[in-house]
């Protein structure tokens, strides 16, 4: 699993007119292949009165799974910029589609290609942007006395607070990144002179909105 990666929020669309032709971006996150191409398929359903409806998509930890389908424009004007946009922002299991409603302006190869990756873009930062890194949930378990000199250092650092529990003592549910696990028992450690209890919890991905780009 990797330590952190970028990818979209669940589902958005944007649209802007180019030269009388309108252009749809439609952005979703997927795992599978199979997921991105039923989701192509959708929305060339929902349009199948588009003059195209074009496509890419980048799957995987490694990105091994890259396709890009110009449905029908001339070849590498389409497909290939959604895709490129893809790599540029490095993001993972993501698939997009471009519905493509002709205006009667030709735009050239040249205005094609910038169409669809500013189409991209667009619908990208409309869906948002996420890094998700693998973190390890720690629990830890302090005295009542402790709990505000810790809840507020913790509120100003980069480790999450997920949740508080009050009971005979505090418990606090706190995720911190993979490779940063001990630094932060030892800070705590420091922190409340040895009087915490620490316990190792899950480990999963946490989700941190990117501020969007203004890179069309």
């Amino acid at each position: 699993m990797l330590d952190q990666y970028y990818t979209v929020k669940h589902e958005g669309v944007d649209e802007q007119v180019i030269q009388k032709s309108r252009f749809i971006g439609y952005v979703k996150r997927v795992e599978t292949e199979e997921a991105a191409q039923q989701f192509i398929s959708q929305i060339k359903k929902k349009h199948h009165d588009a003059t195209h409806n074009c496509s890419a998509y980048m799957i995987g930890e490694h990105d091994q799974l890259q396709k890009a389908n110009d449905d029908g424009e001339p070849s590498g004007t389409a497909g290939v910029p959604i895709l490129e946009v893809l790599k540029k922002r490095q993001l993972k299991d993501t698939v997009v589609v471009i519905t493509r409603y002709f205006g009667g302006i030709k735009l050239g190869a040249g205005g094609l290609i910038r169409a669809y990756a500013s189409t991209t873009s667009l619908a990208i930062n409309s869906t948002g942007v996420v890094e998700r890194s693998l973190m390890q949930e720690v629990i830890l378990t302090i005295d009542y006395p402790l709990l505000g000199k810790v809840e507020n250092e913790l509120q100003q650092s980069s480790f999450i607070l997920d949740k508080i529990e009050y009971l005979a003592q505090v418990t606090l549910h706190v995720y911190v990144k993979k490779d940063e696990t001990n630094k932060f028992k030892d800070w705590l450690i420091n922190l409340t002179n040895s009087q915490v209890i620490l316990t190792d919890g899950d480990v999963k991905y946490i989700e941190v909105d990117l501020p969007i780009t203004n890179d069309l």
